[in-house]
């Protein structure tokens, strides 16, 4: 274990430093395949690392059908969405600002802040997780808030010292890192077991009633497409990636290219989940822990690499996560304030570790409860900038009532029950598109009614 722990002091001291050096090379433009994969980091972080592999154990290759409906989802995106912002933009919702107002613009960036807090708060403590069970295993009893502090500031280094090009040129990185990580975990896990590579499991899921299973087809074909669509076109985490592209182009290749890349991750973590049936049976009641429990397992030097690879899914999507809520946070709420980004940057690290440790232990799997979070505040936000990119009225106060309204809704869907099953991911962003223009319609009808009388 010593070894394994060598492999990650090595890889934490030489990111920060890889990152920076990169981020100073003299061109000024990100190439596209770079937003590509720092789009994939960004977007996968470390609950797909961890909890995938347990998903698939139970369900199979259920996370391959929801990349078919990310396709559609970001082809919307690249064709309608990207054009709708200036490159090198820091804030997107600029764009709700300019079409209704100042207040809808910071409504719609206040709850981008508060949802994204809410979601990395939970991928940041399931990233310290594997970290803590290789000291655990050694004997060191080192406390969560230990661990929490010395991530953040090692990833509020290089994300001070190197902006949102340290940022983009560490994703690519990490993801590196965690691909081929996994991909020697596979071949570890073939040559230990009697069953054939690739063995049949499902790729969509089936038995649930309509609209509470996220992997049957509908779900992840054409809620998967909307989420896609909410998710890469209005979040600010996303698009702040492809505003850095240098032409429209650019911006389109790293949106589309990314859903294949994901899908690759997607198949090959699956696999990873599905082959472990043989090896380790029986262990379906704590999904999310299966992964990590089967890493302390391997050769010291494969742990070593596949626990620097969950940090560095932890740290990327961390890195971004700052970078995007300080810019946010400073475009559209503190223009002309006193404080830089990097002093808002450094605020949010302190939000985020006190917010891991108050949301640090999410009820089953850990990966569909950071997209049920941000499942609700999507809904509403794509509604808003679809109501601005068809609707043919600036009112404010209307695209403010079907925000509301929408928000109202999603919250009350939480309630609901299906054959005691609750309404699944996939689905809460359409319901909230679908609020947001009835309760802007219904506000507009009612303020007519009240100026004809």
């Amino acid at each position: 274990m010593t070894v394994s722990l060598l492999i990650i002091l090595l890889y934490l001291c030489l990111l920060p430093v890889i990152s920076i050096m990169l981020a100073r090379q003299p061109h000024k433009d990100l190439p596209p395949w770079a937003i590509c994969l720092s789009l994939v980091a960004t977007e996968t972080s470390t609950l797909t690392i961890v909890s995938v592999p347990g998903v698939a154990y139970l369900k199979g290759y259920v996370f391959v059908g929801l990349a078919a409906g990310y396709l559609i989802g970001r082809m919307a995106v690249a064709i309608w969405f990207l054009p709708l912002h200036e490159r090198g933009a820091t804030s997107i919702y600029r764009y709700i600002g300019q079409r209704f107002g100042a207040r809808l613009q910071k409504l719609l960036s206040g709850t981008f802040l508060v949802t994204r807090l809410v979601a990395e708060g939970v991928r940041l403590y399931a990233g310290m997780l594997p970290v803590s069970m290789l000291f655990a295993s050694m004997g060191y009893a080192i406390s969560d808030l230990s661990l929490l502090v010395l991530i953040v500031l090692l990833t509020l280094a290089y994300t001070l010292a190197g902006g949102l090009r340290a940022v983009v040129w560490s994703d690519s990185l990490q993801l590196g890192l965690y691909l081929g990580g996994s991909i020697a975990c596979l071949g570890v896990i073939w040559s230990r077991s009697a069953m054939p590579p690739f063995h049949g499991a499902p790729v969509f899921s089936h038995g649930l009633p309509p609209f509470t299973d996220p992997f049957s087809i509908a779900g992840a074909v054409i809620g998967g497409a909307i989420l896609s669509l909410a998710s890469h076109g209005t979040d600010q985490l996303m698009l702040q990636r492809c505003l850095a592209a240098k032409t429209l182009n650019g911006a389109r290749a790293a949106m589309i290219g990314s859903v294949f890349v994901v899908g690759g991750l997607f198949a090959l973590l699956s696999c990873i989940g599905v082959s472990l049936r043989d090896l380790m049976p029986g262990q379906g009641s704590r999904p999310d822990a299966l992964f990590p429990h089967f890493i302390l397992t391997l050769p010291p030097v494969l742990s070593g690499i596949l626990i620097a690879g969950i940090l560095a899914a932890t740290m990327g999507s961390l890195s971004s996560a700052m970078n995007a809520m300080a810019a946010a946070t400073k475009a559209d709420f503190l223009p002309r304030g006193p404080f830089s980004l990097r002093t808002l940057t450094a605020v949010w690290a302190v939000l985020l570790v006190l917010t891991a440790l108050l949301f640090s232990r999410p009820s089953g799997s850990a990966v569909v409860f950071g997209l049920s979070i941000a499942s609700y505040s999507y809904g509403a936000t794509l509604g808003v900038f679809l109501f601005a990119m068809i609707g043919h009225s600036r009112d404010e106060r209307a695209a403010i009532a079907g925000f509301i309204s929408a928000v109202g809704v999603l919250a009350l869907a939480s309630y609901v029950r299906i054959q005691g099953h609750t309404i699944a991911f996939p689905w809460l962003v359409p319901i909230g598109v679908m609020a947001t223009f009835a309760g802007a319609g219904t506000f507009s009808a009612l303020r007519r009614v009240g100026l004809k009388e």
